[in-house]
């Protein structure tokens, strides 16, 4: 799966998370060019980037910054071992 991340630095928000399938490709890599071409006429600091990963919930686990609070990254993550065992 591909995953386009468009993301403000200074708002520290998501603006946009799109899943696109592997097939998809072109489509994700038009998308990221016409958001960072729109991005150039605006104000700001934003990163907008694909990813490609087995499942959203692996992206969202390798790239926590885009999801989650400053607080809630600064929570020690459990090991994925010790959550699916009560």
């Amino acid at each position: 799966m591909i995953f386009l991340v468009h993301y403000d630095r200074k708002k520290a928000t998501l603006v946009d998370f799109l899943t696109y399938a592997d097939e998809q490709r072109q489509e994700a890599e038009r998308a990221r060019l016409d958001r960072e071409l729109a991005q150039l006429r605006q104000p700001g600091e934003f990163e907008i980037i694909l990813l490609e990963a087995g499942s959203e919930q692996d992206v969202r686990h390798t790239h926590r910054r885009y999801f989650e609070t400053l607080e809630e990254l600064l929570r020690p993550v459990p090991d994925r071992a010790e959550a699916s065992h009560p």
